[in-house]
């Protein structure tokens, strides 16, 4: 299992927001490489960013960042928020970023996703991100009406290798993640499912490894305090 501390973008900021509410940004910390690098020394390999200015708009808005963090942080970037096009996945991937999420695509352009994974394999993940189970998208303004286990095996019908599952009432809240739903997604499917939204302590991500699922996305619980990046790295690894 794998720990991906998050650094959330909007207007080149870092930020967290509560289940997904714009009106609840808040920042968290200075600088997005500093901060990085404070994970890295913390004993982590990857990191999980979002572009929230992107997911809204559905382009791309913050990129010199995350390619800066990519570059110059000697961790592996895993990135999602407004890549809809071709044109952008290529871009990021050309650019350093190891994987890119897609989110509000994979339910408008499922085609789109197919030949993203054939042509870049598992660098390529899908965000499936619901609200009492029902798939949300375009920075989780618009409601999809479609159910996340449905989405779920349409992703991996089309050879999708890793899956990131978040509960939107859950996100930013500390609140513990939504176990019920990640196992009956890590169930469903054999894509490798990652975690997100709830991660309050170390105990949430025993839960999880127990669970058996690939990997756990912990942010604002780094921030607060709740969690030690250092001690849950560890844990996952077994030392």
């Amino acid at each position: 299992m794998i720990i991906l501390p998050a650094i959330d973008i909007k207007d080149g900021e870092c930020v967290r927001l509560t289940k997904g509410d714009f009106s609840t940004t808040e920042k968290v910390a200075e600088d997005p490489l500093a901060t990085a690098l404070s994970f890295k020394e913390a004993g982590a390999e990857w990191i999980h960013m979002v572009d929230l200015d992107g997911a809204k708009e559905g382009s791309l808005k913050n990129s010199e960042i995350f390619i800066s963090v990519a570059k110059n942080s000697g961790l592996k970037v895993q990135l999602g928020g407004g890549i809809r096009t071709m044109e952008s996945i290529e871009y990021y991937l050309n650019h350093g970023i190891e994987r890119v999420i897609i989110g509000s695509a994979a339910i408008s352009k499922p085609e789109m996703v197919k030949i993203a994974v054939e042509k870049y394999g598992d660098r390529i993940m899908v965000g499936i991100d619901a609200r009492n189970g029902v798939v949300m998208g375009d920075g989780w303004l618009t409601d999809s009406n479609v159910e996340y286990l449905t989405l779920a095996k349409d992703m991996e019908a089309i050879g999708v290798k890793h899956i990131i599952f978040t509960d939107i009432s859950k996100d930013g809240t500390l609140s513990g993640p939504n176990l019920e739903q990640l196992r009956r997604i890590n169930e469903a499917v054999i894509c490798n499912i990652i975690a997100s939204g709830g991660i309050h302590t170390l105990k949430d991500i025993q839960d999880l490894k127990e669970m058996g699922l690939y990997g756990a996305i912990c942010g604002k619980s780094i921030y607060k305090g709740t969690l030690s990046l250092k001690e849950a790295v560890a844990y996952v690894k077994g030392e």
